[in-house]
């Protein structure tokens, strides 16, 4: 199941519209011409920034430029792509998805390199890392990050100290330090709490291990190495809590249900948070966070862009840095649980906080140096597609029955034949 904090955030569509915000389901208005526009279009989708800040950057351009925002629902990427191709009605600003990017790249000449407007001069401001995924092999840098998911581990404390286990976030994080240790606590719990589970489902933990690498299924060849050894690996990993029956097989909307009740941990991005809190509210208080077996790796997060249309991109520039400047990072994190790609707002007041919902634990203080060390990576504009019959793959393990190396067998020829259409070597 793909737990995402965009998914549990349909309704910021409502907030949008009591902000004074324009929820739409696809039009903008911009368009190629001259590049002192006063009227400026933005795109973007529910749960992507703080509605808060956006309202308010209405307000504070308000004297230069008038600021139309649209919460575009349903498929962003495909009706972005769509509306670029068409070159009409494309917006001023836009989000870019950060499992989308990638497949933006290739097509870089529609968006403004940002480092002409002056994102050279605020880089130093955000991750390396995360500004070097929206930047082409030459250079360009098209995208302005929003946010990062760094991840880590969730656990109900309160099951922990019923099972006699340690229950601090260090303790908790010694004890897990690896997958297998994190395997031998589960089986520690489900012997100490029948009918208890680790995980939601295995494709999640596959998702985490090939995350934690410096490789993924495509190389900067653009080779296709989804048959090596390293997402063999992952793939080994992800199997592990399946054989040891700590797999709740979950790929449906039932772990709403799961998480409040048979659930002892979560793996998850800064975002699942809210996910969690969301799900389970009356389990407030007894979930902790600490780091993630085998180190951090990210999950989510996104970007803002200026299509070779904006009107205006000297005032579209200021708006997004203002936008998304460390200070307003930190209130995006208060507002929705948009976790920062600025870390000088790891230190702010509206992150430094205790979280009643994790016990008043100051979850920064686990995320914020997860996010410092996530390994870099390349990823290839066809990884998502090549990814795709790995995830099919272990879900058919769960469902069917199918055996683990059968299934490792026709998820590898099923991605060599998706890499191959899509040009991979």
């Amino acid at each position: 199941m793909d737990l995402s904090r965009r998914g549990f955030l349909q309704a910021a569509a409502l907030t949008a519209a009591a902000s004074g915000l324009t929820v739409a389901c696809g039009s903008g208005s911009g368009s190629a011409g001259s590049k002192n526009g006063k009227n400026l279009t933005m795109w973007y989708w529910g749960g992507a920034l703080s509605d808060k800040v956006v309202a308010e950057a209405k307000t504070h351009f308000s004297k230069d430029v008038k600021l139309t925002v649209a919460s575009i629902g349903g498929d962003f990427k495909s009706k972005l792509t769509t509306t670029l191709a068409a070159g009409t009605s494309v917006p001023d600003i836009t989000g870019i998805k950060g499992e989308d990017m990638a497949a933006f790249l290739p097509n870089a000449n529609r968006f403004l390199d940002l480092n002409d407007l002056g994102f050279k001069e605020v880089s130093s401001q955000y991750l390396d890392w995360k500004t070097k995924l929206a930047r082409t092999e030459d250079g360009k840098q098209i995208g302005f990050p929003i946010d990062i998911g760094p991840t880590a581990l969730f656990y109900r404390a309160d099951l922990f100290d019923k099972a006699g286990l340690p229950t601090d976030p260090d303790k908790v994080a010694a004890r897990a330090g690896t997958w297998e240790e994190y395997f031998a606590l589960g089986t520690e719990l489900r012997k100490k709490l029948p009918g208890t589970y680790l995980v939601n489902n295995i494709s999640s933990v596959f998702n985490m291990a090939v995350g934690q690498g410096t490789e993924r299924f495509i190389d900067r060849d653009n080779r296709f190495i989804g048959d090596q050894d390293h997402i063999r690996a992952a793939w080994n990993t992800a199997i592990r809590p399946y054989t040891l029956g700590l797999d709740a097989k979950i790929n449906d909307n039932s772990w709403n249900a799961a998480i409040g009740k048979s659930l002892t941990t979560e793996l998850g991005a800064a975002w699942h948070a809210l996910d969690i809190e969301q799900a389970a509210p009356t389990t407030k208080g007894k979930w902790r966070v600490c780091a993630m077996p085998g180190g951090p790796a990210n999950q989510g997060g996104s970007y803002l862009a200026l299509p070779k249309q904006c009107r205006n991109p000297e005032e579209a520039f200021k708006i997004i840095s203002w936008i998304l400047s460390p200070e307003n990072d930190a209130r995006g994190f208060a507002d929705a649980a948009i976790f920062p790609a600025a870390p000088a707002a790891y230190s702010m007041p509206a992150m430094t906080g205790g979280d009643p919902f994790f016990g008043g634990q100051k979850v920064i203080e686990v995320f914020g140096p997860a996010a410092k060390a996530i390994p870099a990576a390349y990823e290839a504009p066809a990884d998502a597609a090549v990814m795709a019959p790995f995830m099919t793959g272990l879900t058919s393990i769960e469902a069917k029955g199918v055996k683990p190396d059968d299934a490792w067998k026709d998820a590898v020829a099923q991605a060599r034949q998706i890499a191959r259409r899509q040009g991979v070597k």
